[in-house]
């Protein structure tokens, strides 16, 4: 079996070896075998490309996000001398592990975990925890600022597929909205994965609705699109950040809006981090920007924090330069601006709107 404590990659060993003497040391922990394994290479790959330019030496932990692993990759970190750790994919890594980072001193900063409870139980417990990804609830404010600014004075539906999380995502916006004094003129649940909806179309057209939030995946967002426009039936249609998933067939109606996270390698902050990338035979999708900029936070703070002291205060008081842009966290630990994007379907990807989206 693979040790923790020896589980460096090719290309954190690289970074290692041009490293100066005196270099700061930053953790990664991320997947590198199993169904996550391509998700921890785009981090190593983002990690790397920004350690190349930094004073950072960076000692990769191997995370097989099993609950009872993460005080071994705590202790690792430690052994190692990390002053910062990045990554972390799962949140039964963090739970173990936390308690150990915080006796010695060493914030944890998630690219991925988005649970409410665990940051919770870190803050309650004093566990160095910070969130470079959005949280549960970011997305319900994306969604809800969408609709009670763009959509606020149009007819708007609300569906769902039945799934636990659709239907916990949509009612949530339902509650929000109509606490300000939006009521839907339609919800429903609908009948996922089939080759029509035109059902559903129909009754979306009889309710008057034109605007509808649906709360399912990409395919059945497709096939929504595709019926209403051979039913002549006008309808915006707003999914989440699933929508960003694989190609469907049908594919996507153009216009079809997302709140997601966009494609940070494209976006004018990440271009230098992206040519480099690019010049090293790296695709710049996926965790690759944000594992970049990871980094480059943990190596901004660690050197802030020679001057000043208190990792924690300086990751809380100061605004960080990375290639997702400006970096801030709140008192609570997470990202201060609202990390999703308001995307739109055109011609084969999706686009940010940037009226509507952070610049």
């Amino acid at each position: 079996m693979r040790s923790f404590k020896a589980c460096l990659v090719l290309a954190a060993l690289i970074v290692s070896a041009a490293a100066p003497a005196n270099a700061q040391q930053v953790g990664v922990v991320a997947p590198l075998n199993g169904d996550y394994a391509v998700l921890g290479a785009q981090m190593l790959d983002g990690a790397g490309l920004a350690a190349r330019n930094l004073d950072i030496d960076l000692t990769v932990i191997d995370e097989d996000c099993e609950g009872n692993n993460g005080a071994s990759v705590a202790e690792a970190l430690e052994d190692a001398g990390v002053g910062i750790a990045v990554g972390f994919f799962c949140s039964e890594t963090l739970r173990t592990a936390l308690p150990v980072l915080a006796e010695a001193g060493i914030p944890a900063i998630t690219v991925s975990v988005r649970s409410l409870p665990l940051m919770t139980d870190a803050l309650a417990n004093g566990w160095p925890l910070f969130r470079l990804a959005p949280n549960r609830q970011d997305q319900v404010d994306a969604i809800v600022a969408l609709i009670m600014t763009e959509w606020v004075d149009q007819p708007v539906a609300l569906v769902d597929d039945g799934t636990i999380y659709y239907r916990e995502l949509v009612n949530a916006v339902r509650n929000e909205i109509e606490a300000r004094g939006l009521e839907p003129v339609f919800t429903d649940t609908f009948r996922p994965a089939q080759q029509q909806q035109l059902s559903l179309v129909r009754r979306l057209a009889q309710a008057g609705a034109t605007r509808v939030l649906v709360g399912g995946t990409r395919g059945d967002v497709a096939i929504i699109g595709r019926d209403a426009r051979e039913q002549g039936v006008a309808l915006t249609l707003l999914g989440d950040d699933g929508l960003r998933a694989m190609e469907s067939s049908p594919p996507l109606e153009n216009g079809t809006l997302a709140i997601a996270l966009p494609d940070y390698g494209a976006l004018p902050p990440a271009a230098e981090i992206a040519d480099a990338a690019i010049a090293a035979d790296i695709v710049p999708e996926g965790y690759v920007v944000p594992g970049a900029a990871a980094v480059q936070v943990a190596g901004q703070a660690l050197a802030a924090a020679r001057a000043d002291g208190g990792i924690d205060e300086v990751l809380v008081n100061n605004t960080f330069d990375t290639a997702i842009g400006p970096v801030r966290f709140t008192e609570q630990h997470e990202l201060a601006d609202n990390p999703f994007f308001l995307l739109r379907w055109q011609n084969g990807e999706f686009v940010p709107v940037f009226d509507s989206a952070r610049e």
